[in-house]
């Protein structure tokens, strides 16, 4: 009989790690979410995935920081991947509070490779960012120049590197790097999805203008060179982006890497949908009217900021199936199963 799989999920209780998950659950995967539970509880975290699968799923409650502790969660568990969503990852809060960023993200990563290392556990998955790029108007392929504009982005660019000197030091390691546009959307459930607190993401941010918890959408810019003047985003579904986890996870396990791989995938969809277009589908789907404010382009902001995603569907087999639409009417279930709980 086949061994099934276990992985550990770092930061699996956020918004990107328990849609992913759920994908890895419903792949018949052993999984264990690991996380310090700063922006939710066990218990509500439980209660999610209970209705979901109807049983219980496997939590520790612990920081990537308190070496010890990680010791005792491998030594019991036994991974045999670990998928590293765990990360500070606001921009702005970055710029204010570098240190905590660079403590969090970077010092907590090289604790999680150590025990790695000392457990023998060597099949790993981080997930990056577009943010790592020196962001151009065509589209970006994995090759293109890195060179982040901000704290966040530098500590996943230093988490890359490390992982790349990882694997030349010792090539039994498997190891991808995904580096994610912008996820939108919520589990199909509506049970899962972007709880942030103070939001900056523009679906987030409608779904407060909607809740008349902002008077006005704020729109940076209408007179980009877009067809409707402003910005336009990759925006990739919440559950395709968990997918693409899982296919990750699938191919660092077959006999494709078994001579060990250190590879870096973008996850997008390839097409770009502007502000605009965002706010009139999800005024289709809602039946809200979102009230618009247009304001001057904010620095360093460009026009247009699309995946180039062709390597991920070549060497992963993953491709991005849902679309905008899809996003706007998952998370508009989720925004009003849980409007009681958000604000």
């Amino acid at each position: 009989m086949e061994k099934t799989p276990k992985v550990i999920c770092t930061g699996g209780a956020g918004y990107i790690g328990s849609n992913t998950v759920v994908k890895f659950i419903e792949k018949g995967w052993d999984v264990i979410i690991l996380d310090n539970f700063t922006f939710t509880t066990e218990k509500h975290l439980k209660s999610k995935f209970q209705q979901i699968f109807k049983k219980e799923i496997k939590l520790v409650n612990s920081d990537l920081r308190n070496y010890e502790d990680l010791k005792c969660v491998f030594k019991e568990h036994t991974p045999d991947i670990v998928v590293h969503f765990a990360g500070l990852k606001a921009i702005g809060e970055s710029l204010s509070n570098p240190l905590e960023y660079y403590n969090n993200n970077v010092a907590g990563t090289l604790n999680l490779l150590r025990v790695m290392c000392e457990y023998n556990c060597k099949t790993f998955i981080f997930s990056s960012s577009a943010a790592v790029y020196t962001l151009k108007e065509k589209p970006i392929v994995e090759d293109d120049n890195v060179g982040p504009g901000n704290p966040y982005g530098r500590t996943k660019l230093m988490i890359e590197q490390i992982l790349k000197d990882l694997y030349y030091s010792d090539k039994q390691w498997k190891i991808s790097i995904l580096r994610y546009f912008n996820p939108v959307g919520s589990h199909s459930s509506g049970l899962l999805g972007d709880a942030s607190k103070n939001p900056t993401n523009l679906l987030p941010v409608i779904h407060l203008t909607a809740a008349k918890k902002r008077e006005t959408l704020p729109i940076f810019g209408n007179d980009w060179d877009t067809h409707d003047g402003t910005g336009v985003r990759d925006f990739i579904h919440i559950e395709d982006l968990a997918e693409g986890h899982v296919c990750s996870a699938e191919h660092l396990i077959s006999k494709d890497c078994e001579g060990g791989v250190c590879y870096t995938h973008n996850l997008g969809t390839g097409k770009g949908t502007s502000v605009l277009e965002m706010v009139n589908i999800f005024e289709e789907v809602s039946g809200v009217k979102i009230p618009i404010k247009h304001m001057p382009r904010r620095e360093g902001d460009l026009g247009s900021v699309i995946a180039n995603p062709q390597l991920a569907h070549k060497q992963l087999n993953w491709k991005a199936k849902r679309d905008i639409k899809d996003a706007c009417v998952s998370a508009w279930k989720w925004h009003t199963m849980n409007i009681d709980g958000l604000y």
